[in-house]
């Protein structure tokens, strides 16, 4: 058999690589060895065979010389010393005209000659010197190549607001809980809690049910749990983050300029990981607050396999903490629970139960050298049972109401490294939703039966592919299949309806990535081009990252996107499941309810030098598509039904300073927000979500294990729409409105103030304390105000809402 076959096979069975030139191994026939021998065994057998030398380095490489020309050869690996990896093409200089270049495995060899000195080079890295005199030619050298500093890396901010966050060099805003510092107000670095600093993003309510990216809806964001897609993101209906923040290792917030493997959103992407980064020891945490109670535990069951578990509990169902109490007060302000108590005065009794609860559980195993399997599952509920009575003038009566809310997840996910340059990953996910309101009521002896419910799966496929140093190429396909069920039903009189609708979409996704550190660019480009079965159309969503820096101080970066979206959240009345939790998802049905499609493009500068750092962004974002339903409207656009866009023209704008373990910064948003609907008589008119300037500015100290923060948020009011009094008859109201959001709320004004402390026991067991203040001055901050005729008086009723009021909040957890 000739030589060269018998080293494929050997390579195949030893998984080894074998260096040869052609002309060393050519011309041989010979017996194989026995394929029960060892690698060693067989090496030897083909030594006396051959005459050839064979030199074996760690059972990975194997050199093939001719033993009379090894004093001739020099022969090498090149190595970086960041992951220990072969560098393919570094450039080996013998003279100023002559050079090679590494192979694969980073191999490189040529003939001793009479100069005494080459270099290696390769972008990215310092360049090497090697002094040939006195080398052995018959053992392969190992040159390890150093990172070379560029002047990009030194750009990277961190920490940015708080130690353990970062902006990257895509756009994207970085929190590495584990790392995290401390922000005002906050004690845990709640995911969704902690993105409201960041410039841009707020919530109009102080709900994480309702983040409001740029002028968005919350539906509009794209929250991402481990692959799976999240239809509920808050406990207590949106005053705490289901997300466990002990549990997350790396958290992405994207504003624009999203990869195109995100689809389905129009606004933000929120992408969480729990898979750590590095293998991690066991650990076990536990930990209590003024409203929930939570575990965490981490398993190592070999060296190639973990299991980790967590869960959170609320507490509400055995203690009334002060804490619960101001969260009850927000959230039932306003709504079909506190009107009956408002309207039943006379001998009234409540009786009231809530509690929610959210578990998850990662598996992780890895096959041989090459293959990783990741199981993640994950389930979120909140429960509420109110039942109320009153008795006025010998008539009873009574509601029994029952609202759940709960989402389901898994996520099955393979990787296979095939070599240094060339990796895929599969994943197959599955997101199951469900909002359910019961409610019994004894006058006219009617129950009312509502429900809202989402089936989402798909499979993803992702290849990624190292071209050089410089570029790389990524690929992939995903389909996406989502259901959702709206049923209505009431007894007496008596009324039924459900609809369910589906909708198929495939996607065929290319990104190249171009990261030249010596030039100081960085390109990020590509394409999500949608097909949807049902409307039988296609969609194209370019997208583009640019990066350059001037020097090391100053940034430039350009974001843009087109994205699109096909399901959406909206309320067809406002006392909808109690006028709690009142939005509903539906699917597009590309004619009354469109698919909406959104661009937006930022520009912005990053300047950093001598611990200061500014940042501003400009950016402009249009969504076409959405619905009047889906807006929240609560003034004569209620019940009109049609379809329009709004525009967003804004700035943001960060300064910071950190002095020793002083850090502070202040940020400003401007933002420009108006809707068009041209079908309605009033066309163009301020944005529900606008708030036209926004300021925050925070102040953290952080020394050892002590960490203190304080913080104030200040923003203009959100708009409101007034009643035309001249136009109203107060003997026998109707309301009759001036123009769409015509004025505004008073300003909204709240300082807030966090610390903790944490220490170590000599057995290794940790200690944290933490405590919170939300509100410390007790501003009466209004957050949403509209108008209604009251059924008692037959009068116009001013309606308003508040945020919370001071709200303490303490926390205990221990770890090791």
């Amino acid at each position: 058999m000739p030589l060269k076959k018998i080293i494929t096979e050997i390579e195949q069975q030893h998984q080894v690589n074998f260096n040869y030139t052609e002309e060393n191994v050519a011309n041989f026939l010979l017996l194989p060895p026995k394929s029960s021998l060892s690698l060693e065994q067989k090496l030897q057998y083909l030594t006396r065979k051959t005459n050839l030398s064979f030199e074996n380095l760690g059972n990975k490489f194997i050199n093939i010389y001719k033993k009379n020309n090894d004093s001739k050869v020099i022969c090498g690996y090149v190595f970086s010393n960041i992951d220990k990896k072969p560098i393919e093409n570094a450039n080996i200089h013998l003279n100023s005209i002559t050079h090679i270049t590494t192979d694969s495995n980073g191999y490189f060899e040529f003939e001793k000659g009479s100069k005494n000195i080459f270099f290696i080079s390769h972008v990215g890295f310092m360049v090497k010197k090697i002094t040939t005199a006195n080398l052995d030619s018959q053992n392969c050298l190992k040159i390890i190549l150093e990172p070379e500093i560029t002047e990009l890396e030194e750009i990277k901010t961190n920490p940015i607001l708080a130690s353990g966050i970062s902006k990257n060099s895509d756009g994207s805003f970085e929190i590495k809980p584990k790392k995290f510092g401390i922000l005002p107000g906050l004690i845990e670095s709640d995911a969704l809690q902690t993105m409201q600093q960041i410039p841009g993003v707020n919530s109009i309510d102080e709900s994480v049910s309702s983040i409001n990216v740029r002028g968005g809806t919350h539906d509009q964001n794209l929250f991402l749990w481990n692959g799976i897609r999240m239809f509920q993101t808050g406990h207590f209906f949106g005053l705490i983050s289901v997300f466990n923040p002990n549990l997350a290792h790396t958290i992405s917030i994207y504003k624009n300029g999203s990869s195109p493997f995100y689809g389905e959103s129009v606004s933000s992407v929120v992408a969480i990981s729990s898979t750590p980064e590095t293998t991690e020891k066991n650990s076990f945490s536990a930990g209590i607050n003024m409203i929930n109670t939570d575990i965490y535990a981490k398993y190592n069951l070999s060296k190639k396999s973990y299991i980790e578990i967590s869960g959170r509990k609320s507490i509400t169902d055995f203690v009334e903490t002060p804490t619960y109490k101001e969260y009850f007060n927000k959230v039932f302000q306003n709504t079909t629970i506190t009107d009956f108590s408002q309207n039943q005065n006379i001998n009234y009794k409540s009786d009231k139960e809530f509690d929610f609860y959210d578990a998850t559980l990662k598996y992780v195993q890895k096959l041989g050298l090459k293959d990783q399997i990741i199981l993640d599952l994950i389930t979120i509920q909140d429960n509420l049972k109110v039942f109320q009575s009153a008795a006025s003038y010998n008539i009873n009566k009574s509601e029994d109401n029952i609202l759940r809310q709960q989402n389901y997840g898994g996520n099955l996910s393979w990787k296979r490294n095939w070599n240094s340059l060339n990796t895929t990953k599969i994943n197959i996910y599955n997101s199951s939703y469900e909002l359910l309101a019961d409610q019994k009521t004894t006058t006219g002896n009617q129950i009312v039966i509502q429900e809202n419910t989402v089936a989402n799966n798909g499979i993803n496929l992702e290849n990624n592919h190292t071209i050089n140093s410089k570029f790389s190429l990524h690929d992939g396909y995903q389909f996406n299949e989502i259901g959702i069920t709206n049923l209505e039903q009431v007894t007496n009189p008596d009324f039924y309806r459900k609809s369910k609708d589906v909708l198929r979409t495939h996607a065929l996704i290319l990104e190249g990535r171009y990261n030249d550190t010596i030039s100081r660019v960085i390109l990020n480009a590509g394409i999500r081009l949608n097909y949807i079965e049902k409307f039988k159309k296609y969609i194209p969503e370019p997208r583009i990252q640019f990066n350059y820096g001037f020097n090391k101080n100053l940034n430039l970066e350009l974001l843009g996107e087109l994205k699109s979206q096909n399901s959406q959240q909206i309320i067809d009345l406002q006392k909808d499941y109690f006028g709690i939790e009142k939005r509903r998802w539906i699917i597009s049905n590309n004619t009354t309810i469109p698919i909406q499609r959104s661009k937006q493009i930022s520009l912005s500068l990053f300047y950093k030098k001598n611990d200061w750092l500014l940042d501003i962004e400009n950016f402009y974002k249009k969504v076409n598509g959405i619905t009047t339903a889906s807006q929240g409207f609560q003034n004569q656009l209620e019940f009109v039904r049609t379809t329009g866009d709004y525009e967003v023209l804004g700035t943001e704008f960060l300064i910071q300073k950190k002095m020793n373990q002083f850090l502070t910064w202040l940020s400003y948003t401007y933002n420009n927000n108006n809707y068009h609907f041209s079908n309605y008589e009033y066309p163009s008119f301020p944005n529900n979500f606008e708030l036209i300037h926004t300021i925050s500015w925070a102040g953290s100290y952080e020394k050892n294990n002590f960490k203190i923060a304080l913080g104030t948020k200040w923003s203009s009011g959100r708009p409101k729409t007034s009643p035309d009094i001249s136009k109203i008859d107060l003997s026998d109201p109707v309301l009759v409105y001036n123009k769409p959001n015509n004025t505004n709320l008073n300003i909204f004004s709240q300082v807030n103030l966090s610390s903790t402390y944490k220490w170590e026991m000599a057995n290794g067991i940790q200690y944290k304390l933490g405590i919170s203040i939300m509100n410390i001055l007790n501003r009466k901050n209004e957050i949403s105000e509209y108008y209604r005729i009251s059924s008692l008086s037959s009068s116009i009723e001013d309606v308003e809402t508040f945020s919370l009021q001071r709200t303490p909040n303490l926390s205990f957890r221990v770890s090791f």
